[in-house]
């Protein structure tokens, strides 16, 4: 059985909502994914597969993903 919080790692990013001003657009439009407000923090839900790359193009772009 998978363990929770390893599956969680590989399906979204928690980061500080200021992190993607000026990239949510490009997020949305590259990549399958939901992006959720959460207070002071925003959580990018999407495939292994799209959060890797997502993580990739955030990386790119100055975006510390750990």
């Amino acid at each position: 059985m998978s363990d929770p919080d390893r599956l969680r790692d590989s399906t979204e990013i928690l980061l500080p909502a200021s992190a993607i001003d000026g990239l949510k657009a490009d997020l949305e439009e590259r990549f399958t994914l939901t992006i959720r407000q959460e207070e002071c923090q925003v959580r990018i839900i999407g495939s292994p597969v799209e959060i890797k790359s997502a993580s990739d193009f955030l990386a790119r772009n100055g975006i510390s993903v750990a």
